[in-house]
């Protein structure tokens, strides 16, 4: 490339390349005229009057290098290079051309572009027209521009490819030409839309996944991701939380470690994972596992904490069920033991009592104390009755039943229980499609005449005894008995089916280990949900008979 200035005898010459520098250098002629460092592509050159013929030479071994240099830059790029005259006829294009174009390089110059470019020069296409629309505005504008289009390349294939169109004007700014450079992007569209593609299937997943809560929190402590995940297990939507503080999701309790604690061992030691409570959005806690991992940015920068929750609730649940499981079977070995060395002793005790009882000329006042006696022998023979029934690992005899009969039939029995609370509304919503279970009759019938005498003591003033069955999708009888009394404490919840655990005076506290017990021998589950001053309701759940 040579550039002159005319207000100097001087020429401003760049070279386009050392070598040719070092061809210039070679030639006596040239030497005398040029002034610099050979060692760089640029130096000027004196150009006196009486030296234009030497210059001339100079100026010929530059063209000889430039033309050799630009065309073989132009015909090896991997790009495809056009350039149209003002007649849009191809004046220069490069290898590159012909695999889009299916022609030589000798059949494209000099014929019409669009004809060469759209291989049926009869067809009219949306993208035919569009392109030649935006050569034509570039024309008349004299302005670049950018155009994407698929075209067919030789193989019949479909390439997008991406054009930059140039005009070229002259000194007096008219216009020479186009310059058309065009890149093949189908290979980075497509990776781009298969990142595109898999962010938003990864985005699915985690927005879908309801058994884990997924929420990411920045460095000032604010929810920025709330996955549906989250929305399940917490009871907040999206909408309510992003960009509030995460401790909204963490309770007070000292106990627990607090977030900026875990975020301290996050940041220390890159991932956390700990048992702790979490609360809903109802303020109500429950135990998860919590898992938190630093969140980088492409760069490796922390720009905040990836937190990923496990509701353990139910597993919670199997946990103390087989703690207290394994606790009724060493009371049970325990009591089975302690009975019968009772038992002995009391048969002898009663049978003296009732021998004593007989006898006619008895005193009035040692009668009266022996009628005590004989009354709390009695109880005492009764509750040791319990004790074996508890301890007693009797096969249930099992036959088909249908809940709602045994709930129907045990419903009149229960004015044999001397119960003092007259009035007691008994309300019965019992699905009439039932499915059937299998399980010991006289059992079920002990099981919901016990739960049904303690809601009824339960309700001294009177209130609601509510009896509820359905099936349950994942083939299960479900049973609801519920009271309007006074409910039991939460401290006291945990240990409702420990032998020997009563909140009433004169309760053994083992009425509701019976039916533990029972319900468990019929693979089947009992839960309690209960508010002090609302009432209690037990659930109880039976498997269905196999079809």
């Amino acid at each position: 490339m040579v550039e002159q200035w005319p207000s100097k005898p001087y020429m401003w010459v760049r070279f386009p390349s050392l070598a040719c520098a070092k061809e210039v250098r070679r030639d006596p002629a040239a030497k005398m005229l040029l002034r610099g460092r050979w060692d760089k592509l640029y130096t000027w050159v004196r150009d006196p009057s009486p030296a234009r013929s030497k210059t001339k030479k100079i100026m010929d071994i530059f063209k000889k290098f430039t033309t050799g240099f630009v065309s073989t830059v132009i015909d090896k790029a991997d790009v495809f290079i056009v350039y149209l005259d003002k007649s849009k006829n191809v004046s220069i294009c490069n290898t590159k051309v012909e695999s889009l174009t299916s022609r030589n390089k000798e059949e494209i110059i000099g014929n019409a572009w669009f004809d060469a470019l759209y291989h049926d020069h009869n067809s009219i296409s949306t993208g035919r027209q569009m392109f030649q629309a935006i050569i034509d505005d570039s024309a008349k504008y004299k302005r670049p521009n950018n155009f994407e289009s698929l075209f067919t390349d030789k193989e019949n294939k479909e390439r997008l490819i991406s054009w930059s169109i140039t005009p070229i004007l002259s000194e007096s700014e008219d216009l020479e030409g186009m310059l058309l450079i065009g890149n093949d992007i189908t290979e980075l569209v497509e990776r781009q839309n298969s990142f595109r593609k898999i962010d938003e299937t990864l985005k699915d997943i985690f927005s879908n996944i309801r058994e884990y809560a997924i929420y990411v929190v920045n460095l000032d402590g604010k929810i920025t991701y709330f996955g549906m995940g989250s929305e399940v297990m917490f009871g907040w939507q999206k909408k309510e939380i992003i960009f509030k503080q995460a401790r909204l999701l963490h309770p007070k309790d000292e106990s627990e470690p607090t977030l900026s604690y875990i975020l301290e061992q996050v940041a220390q030691f890159g991932e956390y994972e700990t048992e702790v409570e979490m609360l809903k959005k109802d303020g109500r806690a429950f135990p998860v596992i919590l898992t938190i991992t630093r969140f980088l940015d492409s760069q490796g920068r922390l720009t905040g904490y990836i937190f990923i929750a496990k509701d353990i609730t139910e597993r919670k649940k199997l946990e103390y069920q087989v703690i207290q499981s394994e606790k009724l079977a060493a009371i049970g070995q325990l009591v089975a033991g302690i009975t019968h060395d009772i038992n002995n002793p009391l048969f002898v005790i009663s049978g003296r009592l009732e021998i004593m009882l007989q006898e006619k000329k008895l005193d009035k006042e040692l009668k009266k104390n022996l009628m005590i006696l004989n009354e709390q022998a009695e109880r005492i023979k009764k509750l040791v009755d319990q004790l074996l029934k508890f301890s007693r690992k009797s096969t249930p005899k099992f036959i088909t039943l249908n809940v709602n009969e045994v709930i129907e039939n045990i419903l009149p029995l229960l004015a044999y229980h001397k119960l003092s609370v007259a009035n007691i509304n008994i309300l019965k919503n019992l699905q009439k499609d039932i499915s059937l279970v299998k399980g010991d009759l006289n059992q079920l019938q002990e099981v919901f005449i016990n739960l049904c005498i303690n809601a009824y003591q339960a309700m001294s003033e009177g209130g609601s005894l509510a009896i509820k069955t359905c099936n349950l999708p994942n083939r299960y009888v479900e049973v609801r008995i519920s009271d309007t009394g006074k409910g039991i404490p939460e401290e006291n919840l945990k240990n409702i089916f420990m032998p020997f655990f009563s909140t009433k005076k004169e309760g053994t506290g083992l009425g509701l280990s019976i039916c533990y017990n029972i319900i468990k021998s019929h693979s089947g589950t009992i839960e309690i949900d209960s508010e002090v001053n609302k009432g209690t309701t037990f659930i109880i759940r039976f498997p269905f008979v196999q079809d």
